[in-house]
């Protein structure tokens, strides 16, 4: 059956992409604009200085790196940042800026990042009966019920994200970020899912 197509469709709270959104909030890094602030994480004081340009441009090539490291290989060798285990790789040039400004951040952003990641880990597992395919399989039916044929193959990785904010965002070219309260409403779920679906399918 080397002509049936294949879907992949890989879903986590992925430690590096919460240890990212963690240090953005932390530092005060505006971009992606669209993307709301992270639950439960200390928000910094109205007064504080906003990031320089360089920083939210360093940060933003890490998060590019971080959500598709394939899509975004670096121009320069990585090195491992000293506190964060082996979960921040930053080129070794050009991101010198980003590598000081996050160097103190890094107890309070592994522990959030691990505390969402095992929050994530057993309320899945708990609200789908660890069967997080089962949502995918029922929207792609749906949506060859729609158009009248079988789903073209695609690859789609879905970042489940203790937002403020309920909703779901492209964040990659092949990756979207969810809300986990919009991931664990079944209905809701399967309604923002449809449309990312037949964009790829």
């Amino acid at each position: 059956m080397a002509d049936k197509p294949q879907w992949l469709i890989r879903e986590d709270a992925g430690v590096p992409a919460l240890i990212a959104l963690a240090l953005r909030q932390m530092l005060g890094i505006r971009e992606p604009e669209d993307l709301p602030s992270l639950r439960d994480l200390q928000v910094r004081a109205p007064d504080a200085t906003d990031a320089t340009p360089a920083l939210e441009e360093q940060w933003r090539e890490y998060w590019d790196m971080t959500v598709e490291p394939r899509a975004h290989p670096s121009d320069v060798p990585l090195e491992l940042i000293e506190g964060f285990d082996t979960l921040v790789a930053l080129p070794a040039s050009g991101s010198e800026e980003l590598r000081a400004a996050i160097a103190p951040l890094a107890p309070t952003a592994l522990q959030y990042a691990h505390a969402a990641h095992n929050r994530y880990v057993s309320t899945m597992k708990t609200a789908t009966g660890g069967g997080a395919y089962r949502a995918y399989a029922s929207a792609i039916a749906e949506f060859e019920r729609e158009v009248g044929r079988r789903a073209h193959s695609f690859e789609l990785n879905v970042q489940v994200l203790p937002f403020s904010q309920r909703g779901l965002w492209w964040i990659g070219a092949l990756t979207v970020a969810v809300t986990d309260g919009l991931r664990r409403d079944v209905v809701a779920f399967d309604a923002a899912i449809r449309p990312i679906i037949g964009e790829l399918a």
